[in-house]
């Protein structure tokens, strides 16, 4: 099986293209792949597929092989993988579980070296998101976590987030806390959770554990999450963009007047390969 590893700010996975190769099972090879010591090493696997609506369906698997609807880093990197390989277009529409998403090529001497994606509008009911919180805004509401109580802020960007916005986030213990708030009762579906801390106006520092991966690098939807979530706060102002430092780079952010979210950040080729 041939596959294409990349990465969008450190948040990396191994591509297929299932335009000419077919996986029978994604969830066992997921796990299998992805794992750093043993396999190729990676937060997961993406299928690249034909699409009847777009240029492509991306089907997406974490590394624990659970199936995963959206990710912000994955759909610039598959958007460059088209670029690179089957369409020359400036705009690639890339097909999700969570809708078509529209990416626009950011070239460099003729070479896709990231993407402008319009992420679509949030979803902020927290029936819908789901969570088992009965407001419609789930904003500022209580957390307990081993008896120590948070307060969350939750959006999905077709998948579900809860951030919290606190101080110092290097000293958390994100894989003793990560996986408390990943599996807790208010989060049906489980969640994936930001810990945010505040630069300046504009600027923010994440950490993310993602459910089904751990804590990865960076989280395409965790920075709009976060980015939402810090207007919905008065941290930040719509229109604006935000500036997300993660571990593994920036990216930057901006949810404008008619509620839609971009994220503007890098896709990089890391290497070809067969297995």
């Amino acid at each position: 099986m041939k596959f294409t590893k990349m990465h969008g700010a450190g948040n990396d996975y191994i591509y297929i293209d299932c335009f000419t190769q077919n996986v029978e099972n994604p969830r066992f090879m997921s796990r299998k792949l992805s794992d750093r010591h043993f396999g190729i090493g990676a937060d997961g696997i993406v299928l690249i597929k034909p699409s009847v609506i777009a240029d492509c369906f991306m089907d997406i698997y974490n590394a624990d092989g659970s199936r995963a609807q959206m990710c912000g880093n994955a759909v610039r990197c598959t958007a460059k993988y088209i670029f690179d390989n089957k369409i020359k277009k400036s705009t690639i529409l890339v097909e999700t579980l969570s809708g078509v998403k529209t990416v626009e090529i950011i070239k460099k001497d003729g070479i896709a070296v990231g993407g402008r994606v319009n992420m679509g509008k949030p979803i902020l009911s927290g029936h819908q998101i789901p969570t088992r919180y009965g407001t419609s805004i789930v904003k500022n509401e209580k957390l307990n976590i081993e008896n120590e109580i948070y307060e969350i802020t939750c959006v999905s960007m077709g998948n579900p987030h809860c951030v919290v916005f606190c101080n110092d986030i290097e000293k958390l213990d994100l894989n003793t806390i990560g996986p408390l708030f990943e599996n807790h009762e208010m989060f049906p579906e489980r969640i994936n959770t930001e810990f945010v801390e505040i630069s300046d106006k504009n600027h923010l520092k994440m950490r993310v554990w993602e459910r089904g991966s751990g804590e990865t690098l960076a989280c395409g939807t965790g920075a709009c999450a976060v980015a939402v979530a810090s207007v919905l706060n008065g941290i930040c102002s719509k229109n604006e963009e935000v500036t997300i430092k993660t571990k593994g780079g920036e990216l930057k952010v901006q949810w404008n007047e008619n509620n839609n979210v971009y994220l503007n950040g890098n896709a990089i080729k890391v290497f070809d390969g067969e297995i």
